[in-house]
């Protein structure tokens, strides 16, 4: 069988589409194109509307060129509006997020392979694959989905399910399986990756999930995905900045910097809490990557409020901005909420906020100029991953997937050449 998988969103989705890309392989599929594909996974975000949009534009595109495929989707908006992707041209199959781990069996080839296999179930952690065949460098593992802290804007709880956490085991034994097939990062991902080990037996923690990872016998790194700013306590940060086995990279999603903001919001932390974090960080790892996510034009913010947040940002250590302009989500308790901002203000409001970023992240490149940094070759050794989140263009490359030293050159546009 020859598939296709599409994938918009969280690296929680990323990595759910890794997964079900080994369990195929591991039964004989061949990856291709959308417009070759007997098999089309489109696996959704729902996290705004423009996210909607784009799933539905992805599922009526395989229709339009490849109307004899078989049509999956999947993730947070298929399992939002199972009804509304049904009706889509073509009636794709609608396959929720808590049986997305039954897809391979239920639509992919009968047949396995000789490819091993690993795990079973909704933490299965597939079958060996080399990072070549998927194309990808970093392994993406899933160690936690779900979410129990109930955002006011956000509709993923619904969409995920509480919270969930493989054991620690089985997080080791899948760290061991991705060195095994030649990846020599480790990307651990989660919908509230910080709530990991709180449902387990006995209940554990993030930081000591982390400490088992700094001494597995493998020679791979690790990077974390997002993290809450109150799921950042100063001894995961000592650990990351001791280890030399985490990335220096942290992703924060601050959201706003308005107190009041953030409690209309339900965010379980204050500006001063995040500050801190931030803060020990730039302390502590002065060349590390921080980024955060924003969200402009809240129901009820002020222009006091955005400035509040333009000024805190414009003097912080965060490094670049993912902005998204509020999108009330339907059922949401922020989507009734009195003091809607009116759509060109909350553009207006965005587009200060990613401007904002651009300058942040021109900042950090020019501080980083004749530095010299670890990192792994991509898109067949043409660009570095270097370990604080930056993809520094070489002049000639070498193999992808190989462990490199870089000095950066140039801050803009970035460049960089090897050791």
């Amino acid at each position: 069988m020859r598939y296709a998988i599409t994938t918009f969103g969280c690296r929680v989705n990323q990595a759910d589409s890794l997964q079900l890309e080994m369990e195929l392989r591991a039964r004989g599929g061949t990856r291709v194109s959308v417009d070759e594909a007997d098999l089309v996974v489109v696996n959704s975000c729902s996290v705004t509307a423009s996210a909607d949009q784009g799933t539905r534009q992805a599922l009526r595109r395989v229709e339009r060129v490849n109307p004899g495929a078989r049509v999956v989707a999947t993730g947070c908006y298929a399992s939002r509006a199972p009804d509304e992707i049904g009706a889509l041209p073509g009636a794709p199959l609608v396959i929720p997020n808590d049986q997305k781990h039954t897809i391979a069996d239920q639509v992919g080839p009968v047949e396995e392979t000789t490819a091993s296999r690993f795990g079973d179930g909704p933490g299965a952690c597939g079958a060996s694959v080399s990072p070549g065949i998927v194309g990808r460098v970093a392994f993406m593992l899933r160690v936690q989905t779900g979410c129990d802290q109930p955002c006011s804007y956000c509709v993923i709880p619904s969409t995920r399910g509480r919270g969930r956490s493989l054991d620690a085991a089985h997080v080791l034994r899948a760290v061991g399986h991705a060195a095994d097939s030649g990846f020599k990062e480790v990307v651990l991902t989660g919908v509230h990756l910080g709530s990991y080990g709180r449902d387990l037996e006995p209940p554990g923690g993030l930081i000591d999930l982390l400490r088992a990872l700094d001494d597995h016998p493998s020679a791979v790194t690790y990077r974390l995905s997002s993290l809450e700013p109150m799921d950042c306590p100063p001894e995961l940060i000592d650990l990351a900045a001791a280890s030399g086995r985490f990335a220096p990279h942290f992703h924060l999603p601050l959201q706003h910097a308005s107190d009041t903001v953030l409690r209309l919001m339900r965010r379980p932390y204050t500006l001063e809490v995040y500050r801190r974090a931030v803060d020990r960080i730039r302390n502590l790892i002065p060349h590390a990557a921080i980024g955060s996510d924003l969200i402009a034009g809240f129901p009820g913010e002020t222009d006091e409020d955005a400035a509040q947040t333009l000024n805190y940002v414009s003097a912080s250590p965060l490094t670049y901005l993912h902005v998204f302009p509020y999108s009330p989500r339907p059922g949401t308790e922020a989507a009734s909420l009195a003091g809607r901002v009116s759509g060109p203000l909350v553009r207006e409001r965005a587009r200060a906020l990613r401007d904002l970023g651009v300058t942040l992240s021109r900042r950090f490149r020019a501080g980083l100029v004749d530095t010299v940094r670890p990192g792994l070759t991509l898109h067949g050794g043409t660009v570095v991953l270097t370990d604080n989140y930056l993809k520094v263009p070489l002049p000639s490359g070498r193999d992808g997937n190989q462990r490199v030293r870089v000095r950066i050159t140039r801050a803009d546009p970035l460049a960089g050449e090897l050791e």
